[in-house]
């Protein structure tokens, strides 16, 4: 058993910003999840730190969500800031002004920016032309957040980061950044996905360089049994993504048999717990029983995007002793 509640770190936490999880040691992701730990514990026994009183976080998203709205808006008010919520009509990335000159702006009036958006280049041309902290959201690559909040959910239940979790569908953002997080901790991973659906060639490449120096075991398969075998945990996700409303038809012939059933699960150990980053479309890519049965954590994930990202926001946005 890993005791994270009282990890120490191996150096001091360095970086600026979260655009990607390849960007994080794994020393700084166990930071940030152990940080993530102590603030849920003192969230249920009442306390509420002020730990970034008076800081304002800009909130920019060019696409809409429920728990990344919420989560982080509820966050930085319980740590004692203020959040504002910029919608794409407010703020015209790279049309009515150049991202440049947005980055810049808000740096002299904000102390960061979460922004959830289509581009990964518009998260990283914000952190390279402003001068604070900036924070990915969401991306149509990548989704780190949602990844912490993932890790820290299978360590709540499983008591650290061995074992085998299963990704079963589209090599889509939310299975960029898991791949990149499994690797970074030691966490073997297989995703199961159809042909012509898999992970991005460049993160995968880079999870797998992370997956050499931990020992974690990277495999992408068209084999959802294969996947699913002997696995502790089984995650999956919307088979048309945000955006690919149109395409959802065309892809859903491509996914019929990498739906997470009771036929699939009992491959998996008898204690597996099931993910999903929701929102879920039940009897499309896993069936009520069980997104709504006795092995589905996936409300208790979802509140953990509120702890992950109360500490993301910490160590971003704190002021730093001098």
């Amino acid at each position: 058993m890993m005791d994270l509640l009282n990890y120490k770190p191996e150096k001091e936490f360095s970086q600026k910003h979260l655009l990607r999880l390849s960007d994080y040691t794994p020393d700084e992701i166990l930071q940030v999840l152990s940080l993530a730990l102590k603030l849920k514990k003192q969230m249920k026994e009442g306390l509420r730190p002020p730990l970034l009183a008076g800081k304002i976080l800009a909130m920019i998203f060019t696409k809409s969500s429920t728990r990344t709205r919420v989560s982080f808006e509820a966050g930085i008010y319980q740590l004692g800031g203020t959040a504002q919520f910029l919608s794409g009509n407010d703020i015209q990335l790279g049309r009515g002004e150049p991202i440049s000159d947005t980055a810049k702006v808000l740096s002299r009036m904000v102390d960061g920016i979460m922004i959830r958006t289509f581009k990964q280049s518009d998260v990283e041309d914000l952190a390279k032309f402003g001068t604070i902290p900036v924070i990915n959201g969401l991306t149509d690559l990548l989704h780190p957040c949602q990844i912490l909040a993932d890790l820290l959910t299978y360590y709540e239940y499983k008591g650290s980061f061995s074992g085998k979790l299963a990704f079963i569908g589209d090599g889509n953002n939310v299975a960029n950044s898991l791949l990149v997080g499994c690797g970074k901790l030691g966490l073997n991973m297989t995703l199961a996905c159809p042909e012509g659906f898999e992970p991005d060639a460049e993160v995968l490449a880079a999870a797998k360089e992370a997956a050499a120096q931990s020992g974690a075991q990277l495999v992408v398969t068209h084999d959802p049994k294969e996947a699913a075998e002997n696995a502790d945990a089984v995650y999956t996700d919307v088979w048309a993504s945000m955006g690919q409303e149109t395409e959802a038809q065309e892809k859903y012939k491509h996914f019929t048999a990498y739906q997470v059933n009771e036929e699939l699960t009992s491959l998996c150990k008898k204690d597996y717990i099931f993910l999903h980053c929701l929102p879920a479309h039940r009897g499309e890519e896993v069936t009520p029983g069980i997104i709504d049965g006795p092995h589905s954590v996936v409300f208790d994930e979802a509140e953990n995007r509120l702890h992950a990202q109360k500490a993301v926001m910490v160590l971003l946005m704190q002021d730093k002793k001098p």
